[in-house]
């Protein structure tokens, strides 16, 4: 259970910061829990974003966290409302970048190809629209993959393609606990080194 312990500091965590300091790059989904209800005197219950909601792993320190933003119009409509925003409860800034979560068309696969099959009773089903930061983080892992393959002298060097990706991202002028550095950018990563 998460919260049994520290932020950042749960035996997943751990191994994942473990993980990087081994030179091996990690990418997370933050989470889908940043929006909930609030009880307030004055509206009773009301809809509303909801701070230290990052997920484990996504708490580990060394591990790139990602949140979701719109498709198509990320300087417009910003954060995703279901992104867990931070910050971490031991107050570290996350999540570290922004990625398209929403509305994310790809492979349907186990169960859920499953479902969606029988929802739509058709037998054939291979590609499935759905909405998350887990739709978000393979588009950084994406990311960092070709960065990697373009700039090879970072293989291995996991800590630094974190900070490069962070200061190159794209400000979407949003709060920090909510956006991190901002949506991931590819090309001014390259341009960077």
């Amino acid at each position: 259970e998460p919260e049994w312990f520290a932020c950042g500091q749960s035996p997943l965590c751990i191994e994942v910061d473990r993980l990087v300091r081994s030179g091996v790059v990690v990418v997370v989904a933050a989470g889908n829990t940043g929006f909930g209800v609030q009880s307030t005197k004055a509206r009773g219950n009301v809809a509303a974003g909801l701070p230290l909601s990052i997920n484990d792993p996504g708490n580990a320190e060394l591990a790139i966290t990602v949140g979701s933003t719109h498709r198509d119009m990320p300087h417009t409509y910003g954060v995703s409302y279901f992104s867990s925003k931070g910050p971490t409860g031991d107050g570290r800034p996350k999540p570290d970048l922004l990625a398209p979560g929403e509305k994310i068309l790809s492979c349907a696969a186990g169960s859920a190809r499953t479902e969606a099959a029988a929802d739509l009773k058709r037998a054939k089903f291979d590609y499935l629209e759905q909405s998350g930061t887990s739709m978000a983080a393979p588009h950084v892992s994406g990311v960092i993959a070709a960065f990697l393959s373009v700039r090879r002298e970072f293989i291995g060097q996991p800590e630094k393609v974190k900070k490069l990706f962070v200061a190159s991202a794209t400000d979407l002028r949003r709060d920090r606990y909510f956006q991190g550095s901002g949506l991931v950018d590819l090309m001014r990563a390259i341009q960077s080194v």
